[in-house]
């Protein structure tokens, strides 16, 4: 009985350590990738803000073909909204809330169970006739004490699927 009792002490203590480092986690993340695109910056906008479009050049839809997408709001810029269901990138939702034609989208990220939604942006700079598009997100775990888990780890999570999703904007722009 002794023996039950000092693992039951050694897990609690355990778990009361753990708890306090996740707790002293930080609650904000954020990420930004980058490329350079031989494309003016009117033609990348076009790709980018129209949620229909993103489907030709994003990793998650590649990832699932079988994705289940729906939009709403207007066909592209501030507004214009798709919503997802997937199996394998779980569900969520996208909204642009600012649009500048030829320079920037920014969005609204929000899955579902992950708390607070995050923001994002992909800004367009002309550069002597190429475009530099950054790609950059925001959010925080403030409320969704599983996330924090996944703060520290955002950059490593989604910066390879920034830069696939870049590598795949800048070969559709270069070729069209």
């Amino acid at each position: 009985m002794k023996i039950v009792k000092r693992s039951l002490l050694v897990l609690l203590g355990l778990f009361l350590i753990y708890t306090a480092f996740v707790l002293s986690l930080p609650n904000q993340y954020g990420l930004s990738r980058s490329v350079t695109i031989k494309a003016t910056p009117d033609k990348v906008y076009q790709l980018i803000a129209s949620p229909k479009e993103w489907k030709k050049w994003s990793v998650w839809n590649q990832r699932d073909p079988n994705m289940e997408m729906s939009y709403s709001g207007p066909e592209s810029g501030a507004g214009a909204k798709w919503a997802w269901k997937s199996k394998s990138e779980g569900n969520g939702n996208m909204k642009f809330f600012a649009a500048a034609p030829a320079q920037a989208i920014t969005y609204e990220l929000e899955f579902e169970g992950m708390g607070k939604p995050s923001t994002g942006a992909l800004v367009l700079e002309n550069k002597d006739g190429l475009t530099e598009v950054t790609w950059s997100m925001t959010g925080t775990s403030q409320g969704n004490f599983m996330m924090k888990y996944f703060v520290p780890f955002m950059d490593k999570m989604v910066g390879p699927d920034f830069e696939s999703g870049l590598k795949n904007l800048k070969a559709l722009a270069e070729k069209e």
